[in-house]
């Protein structure tokens, strides 16, 4: 028995959800007592409401991280644009801070288990950390945001990195689903099913295995990883930055506006003729800037966060006297708004 557990968040996409489950259920008519598919959450059975005006999903179970089989998580319908309540990050992030992550973690580390990410599902799952240094897709308009969370991308429309397989828009569930029959079930039932809703799975399944293909020549690039940076070049130039640099100097106490609440973290920037240095502290949690850089009057740095999220976000600040103003992004997620002041 392949037993599939389709979880549902309030304001999941609904065609995320509606169009694997289908064509699971097609495939469960020509395997009798072989699969079985269900909607689940993690509180247990409730109405669940979709973002997409509102509509109702009854779960009949709560999600159990112990069944083998596979879990498919849907993304979410809201706002694209924008850092309200009702935006996709607000959504994703509402739901990653309740019990499933924790399940699908536990889930993660089953023998037999499989976890699936349709659209934004992919992005859930690696914003609560659980997809660090695997390969995953996403909507193309998550991309940048799921590699900003340590997911090595991959421009196809499903991907298989063994035990956890994603792919990419909203359209692609079928797709997903599909696979996964085949993967599951064999290629005869996946067939059957195509035939059935008159629907082919469109491009190659990426998976990590067989001849690497040939690339040009990469352009060398700055090490993103340095936690220096030079402030300036020749003479002249080096004491202008020097002088900029200069008033970023000190420790500041900032807040971070994200659409799923408000950080406090205190930053220390020190600066002397040839580079810049940067810490970060939230909560317990210390670290380094990564890549500080100053340009012109603004100061950009790179910086990994693993509260409330695990993202990596680009800074760019400006300084006014003993004031800090400026935004924190990660891929093509809202910008927040920083705010801050000198203490010292």
């Amino acid at each position: 028995m392949v037993s599939i557990q389709i979880v549902l968040f309030d304001g999941f996409d609904l065609l995320d959800a509606i169009a694997p489950y289908e064509v699971f259920h097609a495939a469960s008519m020509n395997v009798k007592d072989n699969l079985s598919v269900e909607f689940v959450t993690a509180e247990g059975p409730r109405s669940v409401k979709s973002g997409v005006n509102d509509v109702l999903l009854e779960a009949e179970e709560k999600l159990d991280p112990t069944r083998p089989g596979i879990i498919l998580v849907p993304g979410a319908a809201g706002a694209v644009d924008g850092e309200g309540p009702d935006s996709i990050p607000a959504i994703l992030g509402r739901a990653m801070n309740t019990e499933l992550t924790r399940m699908v973690e536990h889930a993660l580390h089953q023998k037999d288990m499989v976890i699936a990410g349709v659209c934004g599902g992919s992005l859930l799952l690696a914003m609560g950390g659980l997809l660090e240094g695997r390969h995953g897709v996403t909507h193309h308009l998550g991309m940048d945001a799921l590699a900003a969370t340590g997911v090595t991308t991959v421009q196809a429309r499903v991907v298989d990195d063994g035990n956890f397989v994603s792919s990419g828009g909203v359209t692609s569930g079928l797709d997903l689903a599909l696979y996964l029959v085949e993967r599951e079930l064999g290629p005869r039932i996946a067939h059957a099913v195509e035939q059935l809703f008159e629907f082919e799975r469109r491009g190659t399944v990426w998976r990590d295995v067989g001849l690497v293909p040939r690339h040009g020549t990469a352009k060398a690039e700055d090490d993103e990883n340095s936690t220096t940076n030079k402030v300036g070049h020749t003479d002249s130039a080096m004491l202008n930055q020097s002088r900029i640099a200069s008033i970023f100097e000190g420790e500041w106490a900032t807040e971070i506006m994200t659409p799923i609440g408000k950080l406090d973290v205190a930053l220390s920037i020190s600066t002397d003729k040839e580079t810049i240095r940067g810490k970060a502290t939230q909560g317990e949690e210390t670290v380094q800037f990564i890549h500080p850089v100053i340009q012109g009057n603004k100061m950009t740095w790179s910086l990994p966060i693993t509260k409330p999220l695990r993202l990596n976000l680009k800074f760019e600040v400006s300084v006014d006297g003993d004031k800090m103003i400026g935004t924190a992004k990660a891929g093509v997620l809202p910008a927040s708004k920083l705010i801050g002041k000198r203490i010292l």
